[in-house]
């Protein structure tokens, strides 16, 4: 099913108790925000999530979480001193659908900037299903704009920074008719909630 957000991943925003929430700063809350580990071939990564900024991109990227979507697939875009990209493809560029969409919500407040995390989408800004991105420098020219929706930014990373580094810089290629994908694979083995804030 290729519908919006899920009935769960809805359900799991209002268990958050984030739907209606006050969209302040992310710093705010952070004590007991969400955090995921992404454990990659090269080496760990830690992402805090920010459902006061973004519920239901969050609720969506912890259904994913859950339910070990992200496992086994690589980061297919790696682009230096822009951003690092993954979820949506295994290492032979094999296309894993995401099994719901999510809502827009890039006028949040919370700008693409070095270390953050958000999600990529086609061109209808409602079509952001798993894949996701991490900028690797400040990237403010995909944020929302009046007229002009952006790409929802929904956490950041607090620990693995000299991971997402190794990334940018792996040596890339076309592969599998893509351009910009590591020659070496680089590959999600799990993806783990961990304790509000990081260890």
């Amino acid at each position: 099913m290729n519908g919006k957000l899920s009935c769960r991943a809805f359900a799991l925003a209002v268990a958050l108790g984030c739907l209606g929430a006050d969209a302040g700063d992310e710093e705010v809350g952070a004590a007991s925000n969400p955090s995921v580990e992404i454990a990659t071939s090269v080496g760990t990564m830690t992402v805090e999530l920010w459902p006061e900024k973004a519920p239901l991109t969050v609720a969506n990227f912890l259904e994913r979480v859950d339910e070990g979507f992200y496992d086994g697939l690589v980061f297919h875009r790696v682009i230096a001193g822009f951003m690092i990209q993954a979820g949506g493809f295994d290492a032979r560029m094999n296309y894993r659908e995401a099994p719901a969409t999510v809502v827009n919500e890039s006028s949040n407040g919370a700008s693409n900037l070095q270390w953050t995390i958000a999600m990529a989408r086609a061109g209808d800004p409602d079509s952001a299903g798993a894949q996701f991105y991490i900028n690797v420098s400040d990237n403010q020219r995909l944020d929302a704009a009046p007229g002009k929706p952006g790409y929802t930014v929904f956490g950041k990373l607090t620990a693995g920074m000299d991971v997402a580094g190794e990334i940018e810089f792996a040596d890339t290629g076309r592969v599998g008719g893509r351009p910009d994908v590591p020659l070496e694979p680089i590959t999600i083995l799990s993806t783990t909630r961990v304790a509000p804030g990081g260890d």
